[in-house]
Parts: C-alpha cells; structure tokens; sequence
C-alpha cells in the first residue's frame, strides 16, 4: 500500500522572506558563507553587459570602417548588411540574457530549491541535506574512485531506513579524469541475502555493453521465466540460483518491471539498491513520487518475501549471515580487457591467413 505523501512543499509558491529566513538559518549545511540572489543577479547582469560591450565594440568598428568606405565610394548600401548585422547581435544578446533570468526565476535559486526540498522533506518525515560525504553502503557504485560526495540526500527519520538522492565520484586523473553521477535509492532489508544484480536492459549502452562500473561473469546469469529476461539480466553466485527464484517470484518480477524498468537493482547483504545512470531531479515531485512508489511496491515485496529466507548452507535461521560463496558475485573480465583480447585474437588470425595464402 503506497504512503501518503503531501507534496505540498514542491508545489506552492515560495514566499521570497521565508526562503531568506531559511538560508540564513542554514549557512552551517556548506560551511561557507553562499552568494546572495541580488550577488548573483548583477554578476550575471555584468557578464552579460561586458559580453555586448565587447561583441558590440567590434561590429561597431566593422561597421564604421564600412560606412567609411561606402562613403568614398559615394554609396551607402555596401553598409546596410553590417548594420543589420550589428542589430541582429544585439538583439541576440539581449533576448539570450531575457530567456536567462526567465529560466533561472522558473527553476528558482539555489536556495528557493533547497527551501522546498527541505519542506518536503519535514512534510513526510524525511530528513534533506544538500551535501554529505558519509555515505558507505556496499553496493557497486559506492566502492569506486573518490572524491565521493551525495547531493540533495533524503533519508527516512523514522522507522526502517531509507535513503536517495544522488551520488557522485572521480576516476582517473589529469585528461582521464572524469566524475560519475549517479542517482541512488536504499532500503534497509532485515535479512542478508545473496548477492544479486539486476542490470536493466534499456539502459545498456552499444552491444548491450552494461552501464554499470563493473561487469560479472556470464555464467552467473539467472533466466526467469515470461518476459523478464527482455527487461533485466539477473546474476546470481553460482548454486544459488534456487535462493535467487525464491526471493525474485513472479509478482516481485512483475513489479520490477512496471516500476523500476528504468533502473539497474541490486540485493547485497541486507540492502535493496537502485541505480539511475542520471541524477535525479528532487524538486519534480514525479521524480518523489517515483522513487517513494519503488519503497512502497518493490521494497515492500521484497521484504515479505525475504522475511524467512536463510541460507541453507548456514544451517541456522538466527544466524542473518549469507555463506561467503554467495556474499559476492565474481568480476567477469573488463571491457577493455575483452577489446585488447579481441584485437590481438583479430591481428593473428589475420596474420596467419596471409602466410597460408600468401
């Protein structure tokens, strides 16, 4: 049964003295002190006005330099094309700069957003913070690169945890460096199970290459029955695929597939993970609505399900532990390992055929 939810705080007009009010009560959440909107508004304004200043000066002198040489050509029409042009610039910039301050007062600023998330947030006994570094789940995104960091955090205050927002990290370095972004959600189980990943098919890139930063070994892969497999490849340890068929039953399987499509899932230890290859928009109360509705159908249905479940190669219910075989799935080898394989395997195949026919 889904929760009810009051989205109130993501809907109705901001009044502009509360959200003043708010940040100043809130400049601790950064630890430095945040540029004003009136700040921001005449930077913006300033980068702007320089920019036509700039664009401006030299259509202008192009332009002077033409009308001079029409003049002593003793015809002016040479110079029409470079004043429409020098109108056209600047109405440009000045329509480009309207589009901007609309957008920006639509989306509203920085805290006007952090206002109504944290609204929302008190509304439905949550808890928001706009920045945080602890965070140490195990899942697979979690255990990569650093620079680690989670943006517009909701977590439950009361009750079983739960946990979303979107989390970022940096691999490599100087021009390899790149920074991951991910949208997440946790559910607190109250059993450990296998370790199970259901990587979402319509999110993969080219070839079905998986979008996940780590891929596992084929011979992990689960089918399930109905259609299924068209919408998630499940991997499973090796001799526990009766364990993965009594958790991931029809109806479950049938609910992953009407909520959480677009997502990749994974079961570890005693949590329910799901992943987004795009961050979410926490002031789209769709997006809320979305993230919640997994809680409530997916989460909740795994829960039922796994409230009994124990491994039988502990062989005792009261011990909540998963046999080490099962804790972890096995790597399978790399893209990039599989690219250079594949090159080598191609260059003496290659090179073989041309001494046999040569």
């Amino acid at each position: 049964m889904l929760r009810s939810i009051d989205y109130s705080g993501l809907i109705y007009p901001v009044d502009a003295h509360d959200v003043t009010e708010f940040r100043t009560n809130r400049r601790d959440w950064f630890g430095y002190s945040q540029f004003s909107t009136a700040v921001k508004v005449v930077f913006v304004s300033a980068i702007a006005v320089l920019f036509v200043i700039v664009i401006g000066t030299q259509v202008a002198g192009s332009l002077a330099s033409v009308v001079r040489t029409a003049q002593a050509e003793g015809s002016l029409l040479p110079a029409i094309p470079a004043a429409l042009f020098f109108v056209i610039t600047l109405a440009v910039t000045g329509f480009s700069l309207v589009v901007g301050i609309r957008v920006w007062r639509r989306r509203g600023s920085s805290w006007q957003r952090y206002y109504r998330m944290n609204k929302f947030a008190e509304d439905n006994a949550l808890t928001f913070a706009p920045r945080d570094t602890a965070i140490s789940y195990p899942g697979l995104i979690f255990g990569h690169g650093s620079s680690k960091s989670v943006r517009n955090r909701f977590r439950s205050s009361e009750g079983r945890a739960l946990d979303y927002g979107n989390f970022s990290y940096v691999t490599g370095s100087g021009k390899n460096r790149r920074t991951h972004n991910w949208g997440y959600l946790a559910l607190e189980l109250d059993r450990a199970l296998p370790h199970m990943v259901l990587d979402a098919v319509s999110n993969n890139q080219l070839f079905g290459v998986t979008n996940l930063p780590q891929s596992f070994a084929k011979n992990q892969v689960l089918k399930l029955e109905g259609d299924f497999n068209s919408h998630f490849t499940l991997y499973c340890p090796r001799e526990y695929e009766r364990d993965a068929l009594y958790v991931f039953t029809p109806d479950l399987m049938a609910l992953l597939i009407d909520h959480a499509a677009p997502y990749d899932v994974e079961v570890i230890d005693n949590w329910l993970l799901v992943y987004s290859i795009k961050e979410f928009d926490l002031v789209d109360p769709a997006q809320h609505r979305r993230l919640l509705g997994i809680a409530d159908t997916v989460g909740t249905k795994a829960l039922r399900q796994s409230r009994n479940y124990a491994d039988e190669r502990i062989g005792d219910y009261s011990v909540n532990l998963v046999a080490p075989q099962g804790q972890r799935l096995k790597n399978g080898a790399s893209i990039t390992t599989a690219v250079m394989v594949s090159l080598v395997a191609a260059f003496w195949i290659a090179q073989f055929a041309f001494r046999t026919f040569a």
